[in-house]
């Protein structure tokens, strides 16, 4: 391998034009020593110096990104240090450049030493990235700087790492960047990771878009603009840009398109606002737009600050869409607006809240895709009122839900709906842009359905979900955690009073947990086993003895009064019923998994008798919310009616549909039907055995 040196007094010059002499300058310099000093004889795989990596990072942020604090570009270019160099930590880093600049080059540090498969590994590393990025969203514009050169540099790289890379910019870095307004580097992200990702179609694709560059219908369009504008003593610069890979990519399907509707660009460069005005109606005199495409981003800026005028327009067949804006609306639309920003200020802006809410929400592990999350807040916005005229922009697909929790989380978790207009409408209604919403709410919080948080499309309102769905999981497991650990301790002649003794506290260190019901959870979630719990109570509790033998075979009983979505899941394989006997259960963290004894898949799977329970429930005193529906296969009209005729008082039926669609003397029939109990549904569906009806049932909870 060839090696190339760093040019550091180049670099020097270059950073002081950028940086200035401002009172924390020096800080910069010192970093830029301390980083030269750490990774010394570090190269990288190309053969650059490793210190050209750090260097480029500072350079980006304060070139690209108009990111010039020093303590920012300090951590910028310490960012490797405590992962690479074995002698610097977080503590010397913080000792020589401050608290400051510690925090966030320890939000950049990857977790390294961990015995997680690599999926697992990937995860804490986001998650820890994240976290450090909710309390100092810093930490993301040195995280996305870093991905941005290693990207541009990734040649070097294997092929299997380069698919890496590419995959995890997509899915994160360049949507992120989008998240932060940071236009140009989100444009050059994608664009490189996809020329990795799809070399051959994307160069097929390049070669398309550069000939689109030349069009002459374009020029035409520029020239006349140019002409018009002059006219009434305008000044304004007229650009065609084409869009690059960037914009053919289907992040749904994850493919990239042949074509788009808008592969084109207008930009056109105004003096001031007011002439941005001006041009628009120039614009729309000379190529009138389509109806209800024009956007005011000036009057009503983005969340991350982008200010200018959109107007799309057909000419000629082909869609155009023009963008108005000043120079300076221009820069900040590429740079985003982190010049002369510091975390460190006691008053944020909403957008820096809001971007701190989303890695506090993604970091917490309370959302199960953090990459869904931060796909949906990256994509286009909608404009949304309250009746009294306050502004609220939210993603493109929002839902009524996600509207009422940006409000307020209390008015979210309330909302029953909503009035848009005179139309009555529900919680999880997709919301337009420009809709005047009026929230419905309850006097108490409503407990919402798992399908409600693949619709929402805010990180709050999905973590706010997500938090509720976790605590209705963590009562349930804790009613169950104390009540398998009674019976077991019952088991082996263990006296419960054990439970209050002082020394639990041992118990509870093993498990690394703090509270009693916190194991409680543990246990009922599966996360800490009887077969581990018990040896340490007798070791710790009781001497060491058992009164009684070991039990084998025999299950712990458990007894249910919720058919609560979030805290059951009825399996696929064997579709049990409630109603039936010989249900058995399996603890997990995302609810029990019910499954009946006879199940296929359950006797192949390899369990010890602590890891599962037998299952039942409190017939009586479960309500059974939904309308179940049952199909007969085979039965004439008559029959059908007279049965339903002596069914049981408390089931009501809905509706009754003929399903066959060819005559036929016994056609099939579907029966949609309420009942109040578990207990009226056992004697509904044993009304129909006793017709010796062939019928089939899926209950539904």
């Amino acid at each position: 391998m060839q090696y190339i040196p760093f040019d550091l007094e180049l670099y020097r010059s270059q950073m002081r034009q950028l940086l200035g002499s401002g009172p924390k300058a020096h800080v910069f310099w010192d970093a830029l020593d301390f980083a030269t000093d750490a990774h010394d004889d570090q190269w990288r795989r190309s053969g650059e110096a490793y210190i050209m990596h750090p260097c480029s990072v500072a350079k980006i942020l304060a070139e690209e990104m108009d990111v010039v604090d020093p303590e920012i570009l300090s951590a910028a270019l310490l960012h490797d240090t405590v992962e690479d160099v074995d002698y610097v930590t977080t503590q010397l880093v913080g000792e020589k450049f401050g608290s400051y600049v510690a925090a966030i080059v320890e939000g950049c540090t990857k977790v390294t030493k961990d015995s997680s498969d690599k999926q697992a590994l990937s995860k804490k590393v986001h998650r820890k990235i994240f976290s450090g990025a909710a309390l100092r969203p810093e930490v993301m514009l040195v995280k996305l700087a870093d991905r941005l050169h290693n990207l541009r540099t990734l040649g070097a790289m294997p092929k299997r790492k380069r698919q890496k890379i590419s995959d995890e910019t997509l899915d994160i870095y360049a949507p992120l960047a989008t998240v932060f307004g940071l236009f140009s580097l989100k444009r050059e992200m994608y664009n490189l990771a996809l020329s990795y990702k799809f070399p051959k179609q994307g160069a097929k694709l390049l070669s398309q878009i550069r000939q689109l560059a030349q069009s002459p219908e374009a020029t035409e369009i520029v020239q006349l603009l140019e002409k018009n504008t002059r006219e009434v003593w305008l000044n304004a610069e007229v650009t065609i840009r084409t869009k690059g890979l960037w914009a053919y990519y289907d992040t749904s399907n994850r493919i990239l398109r042949k074509e788009i509707d808008n592969p084109l660009e207008i930009l056109i460069i105004a003096e001031n606002a007011q002439s941005c005005y001006a041009i628009l109606g120039i614009l729309n005199q000379t190529y009138p737009p389509i109806p209800r495409t024009i956007r005011d981003f000036i009057a009503n800026p983005k969340p991350t600050g982008y200010q200018g005028l959109h107007a799309r327009t057909n000419i000629k067949g082909q869609k155009y869409l023009f963008k108005i804006r000043t120079e300076d609306m221009a820069r900040r639309a590429q740079r985003g607006l982190f010049q002369d920003w510091s975390s460190k200020s006691n008053t944020q802006r909403r957008f820096i809240r809001e971007i701190k809410e989303l890695f506090g929400v993604i970091a917490s592990g309370d959302v199960a895709s953090y990459r869904e999350v931060i796909a949906a807040s990256g994509k286009k916005e909608i404009y949304t009122y309250t009746p009294g005229g306050d502004l609220f922009c939210l993603p493109a697909q929002s839902t009524v839900l996600d509207f009422a929790f940006r409000v307020h989380t209390d008015i979210g978790h309330s909302c029953t709906g909503a009035m848009i207009g005179s139309r009555k409408v529900s919680a999880n209604h997709r919301l337009a842009d420009g809709d005047v919403i009026r929230v419905l709410r309850t006097d108490h919080p409503l407990q919402f359905q798992p399908a409600m948080l693949a619709l929402c499309r805010t990180p709050r309102a999905r973590a706010e979900l997500s938090r509720t769905f976790r605590i209705r999981r963590q009562k349930l497991s804790q009613v169950i955690g104390r009540s398998i650990v009674t019976q077991e301790m019952l088991r082996y002649g263990l006296p419960f009073d054990l439970l209050e003794k002082k020394e639990l506290q041992q118990v509870l260190h093993h498990f690394s947990l703090t509270h009693l019901d916190e194991l409680y959870i543990h246990l009922g979630e599966g996360r800490v086993s009887l077969s581990q719990l018990i040896p340490e109570i007798k070791e710790k509790l009781y001497q060491g003895k058992s009164p009684l033998v070991n039990p084998t075979g025999q299950l712990n009983r458990v007894e249910l009064d919720t058919l609560d979505p979030v805290t059951i899941k009825i399996s696929a394989c064997c579709k049990p019923s409630p109603t039936d006997k010989g249900l058995f259960a399996f603890f997990s963290e995302r609810g029990l998994s019910i499954h009946h004894k006879e199940c296929p898949q359950l006797k192949r799977t390899k369990f010890q008798r602590e890891d599962i329970v037998n299952l039942r429930w409190d017939l009586r005193n479960t309500r059974v919310d939904k309308i179940q529906s049952l199909v007969i296969m085979a039965a004439t009209q008559h029959r059908v009616m007279m049965l339903l005729g002596v069914a049981p008082v408390e089931m009501r039926i809905v509706d009754i549909t003929l399903l066959s669609k060819t005559p036929t003397p016994n056609p099939a029939w579907e029966i949609r039907f309420q009942v109040p109990t578990l207990y009226v549904l056992r004697k509904a569906l044993r009304h129909f055995d006793k017709s010796a009806l062939v019928y089939e049932f899926d209950f539904e909870y």
